[in-house]
């Protein structure tokens, strides 16, 4: 247990911390229904897919405290490696031209808490925030290229980087929000993904599935969903979502697009930017919540999926 008289390296103002608390504490009846209906979080298993039918109300575990975390991605991997487990958390705020630090912590109450265990200094500098945890590795976008890189957590080296073929990149095809949001890489149950446009494709999104070692694209899909007019994405069991505004308090996840039967849907189930500046947004599927950075504040989001 740490000394609370010893100064952290990092310490969210004491009224956030206060309101952190109480975000946390005070837990809707309605919310714990719907988790009760989904299941126990963390169960992995094929089974358990089905369609998105609910996202509830974000749940605050952290605040960043500089402009530099106004933007930013967290994560877990939903896979890990050893020595590291499902309670290792990670961080990078993305505000700024050379983002090389990513941030690690033994489990989510120490982010909360504000310091870190280590801080990782990637060799290359990150593009945006749609890097993810996965199998022991940080896969993310290197700046200014069209390229997908792996960063191994245990030997801090770059161990795979594969160009994604004629993707935008760096303001070509952004979310709505902008900042260089072009590429963005995402997991589900299925594995590893990677989401952009192409001028081919008009400015839609483009879907890639990526083998987790060696970065080459197994397989593509071209849907219909143009890129720039939505927030942010995610997939779930194989299926796109993407959500309607990344500012707008009362905004929703507006489209699905299933890879299994390359179609898409039309949606509209509520989603919730209580802090009215979402610029990232994963599904973690060990987890089976939503992570989000919605305006210098790292979220989660539980969700409920119909029975396959």
């Amino acid at each position: 247990v740490p000394d609370p008289a010893a100064a952290p390296r990092w310490e969210p103002q004491p009224l956030s911390y206060q309101e952190l608390q109480s975000e946390r504490s005070e837990v809707p009846v309605s919310r714990l229904l719907e988790e009760t209906a989904l299941g126990r979080p963390g169960k992995k298993d094929s089974a358990g897919c089905g369609q998105l039918v609910w996202v509830g109300e974000p749940v605050v575990f952290g605040r960043a405290d500089s402009i530099a975390g106004k933007y930013g991605v967290w994560m877990k991997d939903p896979e890990p490696v050893p020595p590291f487990t499902r309670d290792n958390t990670w961080r990078v705020d993305t505000v700024g031209t050379e983002v090389r630090q990513l941030f690690q912590y033994e489990e989510a109450e120490q982010l909360a808490r504000g310091y870190p265990a280590k801080v990782h200094i990637l060799p290359r500098p990150l593009e945006s925030t749609g890097a993810v945890i996965y199998r022991g590795g940080l896969f993310f976008q290197p700046r200014h290229s069209r390229s997908v890189a792996r960063y191994d957590l245990r030997g801090e080296t770059i161990t795979a980087e594969r160009e994604i073929p004629d993707a935008g990149y760096h303001g070509q095809y952004p979310y709505s929000w902008g900042g260089y949001t072009d590429i963005d890489l995402a997991v589900d149950e299925t594995g590893l993904w990677v989401i952009y446009s192409t001028e081919k494709a008009r400015g839609a999104i483009v879907l890639s599935k990526l083998d987790p070692e060696t970065l080459e694209i197994r397989r593509t899909w071209e849907t219909n969903i143009r890129k720039r007019g939505v927030a942010n994405s995610f997939l779930i069991c194989g299926t796109l979502y993407t959500v309607s505004s990344y500012s707008a308090p009362n905004a929703t996840v507006n489209f699905a697009y299933d890879t299994a039967t390359g179609t898409s849907r039309a949606l509209s189930i509520p989603f919730e930017n209580r802090f009215r500046y979402l610029s990232m947004l994963d599904y973690n599927p060990a987890e089976r919540q939503l992570f989000a950075w919605d305006s210098f504040n790292m979220v989660t989001y539980p969700i409920r999926l119909s029975r396959a």
